[in-house]
């Protein structure tokens, strides 16, 4: 089986296609499961551990939940080198939502 460079096979798709190819690589960039983030930012779950101060098992754990708190969440981001954003989303805007205390 021969193998074909992305760069060839992109010079053969037309400008809408390769405007859909963009734009769905795009989305799917901007929604992944944990453990996919984690490797994105090459990061291993051993080196997240450390980070976190937990065990390997632990990391694993938290990747495969699917309900959190959101201290855990933010913990998980921040280790990776992030920072945790939430926004609720109505048909007229978005609001960018904080839990700090006055």
């Amino acid at each position: 089986m021969k193998l074909t460079k992305w760069s060839e096979l992109e010079a053969k798709m037309s400008p809408e296609a390769r405007a859909e190819s963009d734009r769905r690589a795009k989305q799917i960039l901007k929604e992944m499961p944990f453990h996919e983030l984690r490797a994105a930012r090459r990061l291993t779950q051993q080196q997240l551990a450390k980070t976190l101060d937990m065990s390997q098992a632990a990391v694993s754990q938290l990747e495969q939940r699917t309900d959190l708190y959101l201290s855990t969440l933010r913990n998980f981001v921040e280790a990776m080198g992030g920072q945790l954003e939430i926004y609720a989303s109505f048909p007229d805007g978005r609001v960018a939502l904080t839990f700090e205390q006055d």
